[in-house]
């Protein structure tokens, strides 16, 4: 995700402009939400990106974005013996 908060992107500027002349959409963050897109200048009439436009949406006040990190790969755990809908259905009767 082209995401970067504004004290990041001031203190390297470059960097950014740089992955925006390659094309690439950088949506700047202000303590976490969404205030402006960085983009190559030629791109103005083409499609934004999924970041770009949900920016754009979270702005207008249409969408939240998440504030937490996404989950880890969970691992999953196998366990021997009988099904556990087996053991629910019997518990039942």
């Amino acid at each position: 995700m082209n995401t970067v908060g504004v004290r990041e992107l001031k203190n390297r500027l470059t960097h950014y402009l740089a992955r925006a002349k390659r094309g690439e959409d950088v949506v700047v963050t202000e303590r976490g939400r969404p205030v402006a897109v960085l983009r190559p200048i030629h791109c103005t009439d083409q499609p934004q990106s999924l970041e770009a436009q949900l920016a754009r949406l979270a702005a207008q006040g249409l969408v939240v974005l998440p504030t937490r990190k996404p989950l880890k790969r969970v691992r999953r755990v196998k366990i021997d013996g009988p099904p556990l809908s087996k053991a629910i259905l019997e518990d039942r009767r």
